[in-house]
């Protein structure tokens, strides 16, 4: 008799849909998203929806491999467990023995956002081996840094709100590709006669559905952000008494966003003078108003400023004491489990280092694999991530990894890029295999699963490959030895009021339960009567910092390199994948192949329509295919990301085209200020 079993989507998506999956005699039938979760409501992405054609995919990763190839080849010989982690153990004994531990460097992100597999038995492992500590700064760290400037804290207006708004401003925010699952609550607003508006440089599939959309230059949101301050403080539109009450520094923001008038915005942001005021005075006059903001806008040189100054806007306005008002950019600091006693960091202590270890930036992964001394990266091990593909300054990455002496190992379902650069490879479990524990970045409710597929192969989870490592480096450590629920019950002992009474049995039984962010079910409106997470409970607008500069790669940047290369790339997700994890996939393959180019770039270059074209600047080049259209305003292009690098006939993807300048906090990348000139190409 078919079986339904629970399980939820690891992917890194906002969402973290519950799944039910029907299994028949072990075999997974169907796949589809939980009716009765209140985020999910039974529907999935079109890429989740298809994930059983991965689960079974002849082309999954089962047994361990040893590389026979040179690196970047990908040729691998099948070798037992025994043996794979016999030659790792050894390897990185040797390597801590002759050069110190942190000479070995993990890298990893969210290539499951299960925080048992993401950052469970992994970092005690890393800790207690000494090894260099990594930033993981490649996807949100900025934006948090600006949050949390902010707001001192980051938390958020919940999605299930939005059906109470009335006007909502997607800033940044590709919802249809990224966070699907706040759309019927955008839909929703808009039958009860709501108002939706789009900030994006891109016209993708939400702008086109949008009321109205505000084509905006790659990294100037800060300055928009500062000129509908400018309005609606000139005006006296902004809330008096909120801001009298639950606020600090306004008189000095009235006095800094004096300068940023209609008339110079413009200029800096490419929107119409009378758009930006008509958009101040419905935003300040509009109740209740939300604004869904994204991490793109912080993946520029100003993406914490801009993730910060945008964040005032409902503090400003008061949007804040409504139902449906507010803004979101993550929920994910809600979930106040205890990550400390989960990663362990205080096993450093034990390690031969006797103390922290150093941190590595994986932004400026090139640049640790190629520079760093004292001592240099000997060994490197990834997994939830492919490096290869996915991190910027991508030549000077490949270089790195193709080092003779550089010592790899990869976790992996599938032979990626990176894969194919490892000296050990090992197969992975997918999520649909293994226990975890997961958070949410786009709602409240905290999700078990229990595998609900059995693992093929010799394939493991992180946590049992952690351990097993743990055990064969002689680690004795009582937490190596601890099962997957002692940490899911460490996890939910933090003290905190938002998981109080939360229990590992009340997730086995639920397998969805809401954290405890208001009671009664009510809606969770943070900050509606103040209780911001700064020093003085206030948000506290600090003007003296909110002064925009042009990132050094864009329109009004640095003028010489703007003559050299004319065209501002952005290379947002692509909607049918998720980073780069479905690469494999032929119709993601021809979707982030290729580059959208205005009409009136195309016609000034002889590109027309399906033309090969050669994307390039100083740092490298990629060929792809032209898409001419309105997509873009003039002097933007568009690249979806992310393609493997060895689907493509030069090897290489756009990352190969981004710098590895950060970001102004945080440490993050820059992927969206990246200029560059488009060529036909005879390819």
């Amino acid at each position: 008799m078919p079986e339904i079993r629970h399980s939820v989507c690891a992917l890194d998506c906002p969402d973290a849909c519950s799944l039910l999956i029907t299994v028949e005699d072990g075999f997974g039938s169907r796949l589809r998203g939980n009716p009765e979760h209140p985020i999910t409501q039974g529907f999935l992405c079109g890429k989740v929806a298809k994930y059983l054609d991965r689960e079974y995919s002849p082309h999954r990763l089962l047994y361990p491999q040893r590389r026979v190839g040179a690196k970047g080849e990908g040729r691998f010989e099948r070798i037992t467990w025994d043996e794979a982690l016999g030659e790792i153990t050894s390897k990185l004994g040797a390597i801590s023995g002759e050069f110190g531990p942190e000479a070995i460097l993990p890298y990893s992100y969210a290539g499951t956002m299960g925080l048992l597999n993401g950052s469970g038995m992994d970092r005690r492992f890393f800790h207690r081996l000494g090894a260099s500590r990594l930033e993981r700064t490649i996807c949100s760290a900025a934006g948090g840094v600006g949050l949390t400037q902010a707001l001192g804290v980051r938390y958020a207006t919940e999605p299930e709100q939005f059906r109470h708004s009335k006007l909502i401003i997607a800033w940044g925010a590709n919802i249809l590709g990224t966070n699907v699952h706040l759309w019927p609550f955008v839909v929703e607003a808009r039958r009860n006669g709501a108002r939706f508006y789009c900030i994006d440089p891109h016209e993708n599939r939400t702008a086109r559905l949008a009321d109205r959309h505000f084509f905006i230059h790659p990294g100037s949101d800060a300055a928009l952000a500062l000129g509908l301050m400018h309005v609606i403080i000139g005006e006296k539109l902004h809330d008096a008494e909120y801001v009298d009450r639950y606020t600090l520094g306004f008189d000095d923001l009235a006095a800094k966003v004096r300068d940023y008038t209609p008339e110079r915005v413009e200029a800096l942001t490419g929107i119409a003078r009378e758009d930006i005021v008509s958009l101040a005075r419905e935003y300040a006059t509009t109740r209740p108003a939300a604004i869904r903001l994204n991490l793109g806008v912080q993946r520029s040189e100003r993406g914490a400023m801009s993730v910060r100054t945008i964040a005032y806007l409902p503090a400003l306005v008061g949007a804040w004491k409504d139902v449906g008002g507010g803004l979101q950019l993550s929920t994910s600091q809600a979930f106040q489990l205890n990550r400390p006693g989960l990663e362990r960091a205080d096993l450093q202590q034990c390690s031969p280092l006797g103390r922290e270890s150093r941190s590595v930036n994986m932004t400026l992964l090139g640049q640790a694999l190629t520079e760093l001394r004292d001592p240099p990266v000997k060994a490197i091990v990834v997994y939830n991530s492919n490096p290869a593909s996915i991190a910027p300054n991508q030549n000077l990455v490949l270089r790195g990894l193709r080092r003779p002496d550089l010592f790899t190992v990869v976790l992996e379902q599938f032979q990626n890029d990176t894969a194919d650069h490892a000296d050990i490879l090992l197969p992975a479990t997918t999520f649909l295999e293994h226990t975890d524990l997961y958070y949410a970045y786009g709602h409240h409710y905290l999700q078990l699963a229990r595998p609900a597929l059995p693992a093929p192969g010799e394939t493991k989870s992180n946590v049992e490959i952690f351990r097993l490592l743990a055990q064969r480096m002689g680690f004795d450590d009582p937490c190596f030895a601890e099962t997957e629920d002692d940490m899911i019950r460490t996890l939910l002992d933090s003290g905190h009021p938002f998981l109080k009474d939360i229990t590992i049995e009340q997730l086995d039984r639920e397998h969805s339960v809401r954290l405890k962010v208001a009671y009664n079910g009510d809606p969770f409106q943070p900050f509606a009567q103040g209780g911001f997470g700064t020093p003085s409970g206030k948000c506290e607008f600090n003007a003296y910092s909110l002064e925009y500069e042009p990132p050094v790669e864009s329109r009004l940047g640095a003028s010489g390199l703007r003559e050299k290369y004319p065209l501002e790339l952005i290379s947002p997700k692509n909607d049918d994948s998720m980073n780069s994890t479905f690469g494999n996939v032929p119709m993601v393959d021809r979707q982030t192949s290729t580059i959208e180019l205005n009409g009136a770039d195309a016609a000034e270059r002889s590109i027309v329509d399906g033309d090969n074209v050669r994307v390039f600047n100083d740092r490298g080049a990629c060929v792809l295919i032209a898409k001419v259209g309105r997509f873009t305003a003039r002097g933007v292009a568009c690249a979806p990301a992310v393609r493997w690098n060895k689907r493509a006939p030069d090897g290489r993807n756009v990352n190969a085209l981004i710098s590895d300048r950060l970001t102004d906090f945080g440490g993050g990348p820059t992927f969206y200020n990246c200029l560059v000139q488009v060529e036909k190409s005879g390819d």
